[in-house]
């Protein structure tokens, strides 16, 4: 981040986590388990939905803890099987490393770049930006503050769009 960004509003943080988690209890154990920085929320939003490949219920789970008072609806559910359905290598495109090269193997530790813009805060409501080695431009995850724990929680999911595929699953690479 430049001095610019620094006086526009713009901020950014680099998250690394050394694993990621299998399930909530290895969620829950992790030092940004906390939930009270936004950008370390929107970093285990993706931690959590790598799982989804190896076990739906496990990353549902971590999903939900997430999510905090308002658990995932039926259509939410429905919503990650349609965009990840043969395409759960979405998330792996977040972290460092990651590109439709090495079909989004990311670099261990795993680092993942989130930001913020002058516009991402509303009263308690956040729009954080998530970097894919796979797409263009930086996407969305929302947030939401309980002002009372002082706790951030995921509320939107719309950084799922489709991305470049694995040059492995690329008919014309």
């Amino acid at each position: 981040m430049g001095f610019l960004d620094f006086l526009n509003g713009n901020k950014s943080k680099t998250i690394t986590f050394s694993t990621l988690p299998k399930n909530i209890d290895e969620l829950k154990a992790m030092p940004q388990a906390g939930l009270t920085d936004e950008f370390e929320v929107a970093a285990l939003v993706v931690a959590a939905l790598c799982r989804y490949e190896e076990s739906i219920e496990d990353s549902l789970e971590m999903l939900n803890y997430l999510m905090g008072p308002t658990p995932m609806t039926n259509i939410e559910v429905q919503f990650l099987r349609d965009r990840l359905g043969g395409k759960t290598y979405k998330p792996r495109s977040f972290f460092a490393g990651a590109t439709p090269n090495n079909g989004y193997i990311p670099s261990v530790p795993y680092t993942i770049k989130v930001s913020t813009n002058p516009y991402s805060y509303v009263d308690t409501s956040a729009k954080i930006f998530l970097y894919s080695g796979g797409a263009d431009s930086p996407r969305p995850v929302c947030l939401r503050k309980k002002p009372s724990t002082g706790q951030w929680f995921v509320t939107q999911f719309s950084f799922l769009s489709d991305i470049r595929v694995p040059v492995s699953e690329d008919p014309w690479a």
